[in-house]
């Protein structure tokens, strides 16, 4: 065990670290300049025991009727080999197959061990990449695998990989509906992201096998209900821009040890769980070694960060708590009362805040000239 490793063991305490999976790793790509969140999930830290412990619990997670109804969909797509899933193949992608072959790799001979799985996959999609014909295959559940922080993590996804004239698609199967030609913006784009992770995943399988990783499309087949039925439609994602965002974030966690570098040898989020499992850590001693590591909160993070609601309330009354772009628009301007002092001309701008303090006060006059301002 190499130093980075150790450190982050005692970062996380002595429990096994939080399996991620590809909703949690899409996350990252949503906040890439969170410090905080980068070490915590690096180290496989439960940020919702910690979060809970110091009061601040997360109050969201799938509903079980949400779990059920998209279980119920999932398998309504993949009946009968997955018949309705080729009905729609044929019309998103244009394909001219009367049928194709369907492998199921959940089960690797009752084996149910991760490794055992994993190689099943390996070696399943790498003779598919290998004698690539015109007849096309469905791989339902391949358990593919992605380096995440120094540290092998393996996604266990309940999607099918498609295989056509040496192409590969991932295909994503969600419950939310498709109203009149229009889904929900941020839930295809959670998709989208997640989607994504699942190409990176299967293009460094090829590429570990000695293929050409670019042989997994970067466009991606989205499966969900139409209008207020379970009748399913499929439209294809492009995912390039989730692709670059997403590479860059694992690449950056991979140097995690650059971040670990800056910590106190001595922090950790142990929770000191008696012998019943109950966190005995004081609170006020894991607040600060949560505020040791900075965050970079914005109020898209409360729909996907488990430390969210913490970070919230240790950014009140910064430019950060009111978004990204109002926080990078401000540029070095970080608090809510020097914004307000400087388009007031109350305080006088840094160097590095005089363009800011120009826009806050033109924003400001446009303001009076076209809002009744009482004397």
């Amino acid at each position: 065990m190499n130093s980075t490793e150790q450190q982050l063991e005692h970062l996380r305490g002595p429990v096994p670290p939080l399996a991620h999976n590809a909703r949690t790793i899409a996350a990252l790509t949503t906040n890439p300049g969170c410090a905080r969140r980068a070490v915590m999930d690096a180290a496989g830290v439960d940020k919702r025991a910690v979060a809970a412990r110091v009061g601040f619990p997360p109050p969201y997670g799938q509903s079980p009727f949400a779990i059920t109804r998209t279980q119920a969909f999932t398998a309504q797509v993949k009946a009968n080999g997955c018949a309705e899933l080729l009905r729609m193949l044929r019309e998103v992608l244009d394909l001219k197959i009367p049928e194709v072959a369907y492998h199921d790799l959940e089960d690797a001979g009752g084996n149910e061990s991760q490794e055992v799985r994993h190689a099943l996959a390996r070696r399943v999609l790498g003779n598919a990449a290998q004698h690539a014909d015109d007849s096309g295959t469905l791989f339902d559940h391949p358990l593919l695998r992605l380096p995440v922080g120094g540290r092998q993590v393996f996604l266990e996804p309940d999607l099918i990989a498609f295989q056509y004239q040496g192409t590969f698609y991932v295909i994503e199967i969600k419950s939310f509906a498709v109203i009149d030609g229009q889904a929900d913006g941020g839930k295809v784009a959670s998709a989208a992201v997640q989607s994504a992770v699942y190409v990176v995943a299967l293009r460094r399988l090829l590429a570990e096998l000695g293929h050409d990783p670019s042989r997994v499309s970067h466009e991606v087949v989205l499966v969900c209900p139409e209008n207020f039925s379970n009748h399913a439609v499929a439209t294809k994602l492009d995912v390039r821009r989730q692709l670059t965002v997403l590479n860059r974030q694992l690449n950056r966690m991979t140097r995690i040890d650059e971040l670990l570098a800056t910590l106190d040898p001595d922090l950790t989020f142990d929770l000191a769980p008696d012998r019943d499992g109950v966190p005995t850590r004081p609170v006020g001693e894991l607040c600060v070694a949560i505020e040791h590591i900075p965050a970079r909160y914005s109020p898209e993070c409360l729909s996907m960060c488990e430390m969210s609601y913490f970070c919230r309330r240790e950014a009140l009354g910064t430019t950060h708590a009111l978004g990204r772009s109002v926080s990078e628009d401000l540029g070095s301007v970080e608090w809510i009362d020097a914004v307000l002092g400087l388009a007031a001309g109350r305080l006088t701008p840094a160097p590095e805040q005089i363009e800011a303090a120009a826009v806050l006060r033109a924003a400001l006059r446009l303001r009076g000239e076209s809002v009744e301002v009482p004397a």
